[in-house]
């Protein structure tokens, strides 16, 4: 009888031990959902095709870098340490590339990078436009 109190005690006593510690793990949370990244793309593929590359940095500092592939017309985006297969638009106008969840365009100088079902922009970048001093418009 003794041994059954004792036994029930001890699994009171974890049990009760153990909600703080499940409440911790289930409030920690990410604050950016992962990305899966497929296994085949994973791979580092040596090809000749002709793909340009450009980083942007944004005012918060981070940076996304894109990876264009005029020969299978297809971008990647690269983001957070997330890889992200976009394939062109020529719909829309300017430079745009998307799929169903991701969209990235290089509209008249402004790059975004935004999750479509939720109207989320992940990122944001302005260029600088070149000067215009050697050029000086009249006004009547």
């Amino acid at each position: 009888m003794k041994l059954l109190i004792i036994m029930k005690k001890l699994v009171k006593t974890i049990m009760i031990a153990s909600i703080p510690l499940t409440a911790v793990a289930a409030c920690r949370h990410q604050s950016k959902e992962e990305e899966i990244i497929p296994e085949n793309t994973a791979d580092v593929k040596k090809s000749t095709d002709p793909i340009t590359k450009e980083v942007y940095t944004d005012d918060f500092g981070d940076q996304l870098e894109v990876a264009v592939n005029d020969a299978h017309n297809t971008v990647t985006v690269r983001l957070d340490g997330k890889t992200y297969e976009l394939k062109k638009n020529d719909k829309l106008p300017e430079f745009t590339a998307n799929d169903a969840f991701y969209q990235f365009s290089d509209v008249r100088g402004e790059v975004t990078f935004l999750k479509k079902d939720y109207n989320i922009v992940l990122f944001h970048h302005k260029k600088n436009k070149a000067s215009s001093a050697g050029t000086k418009m009249a006004s009547y």
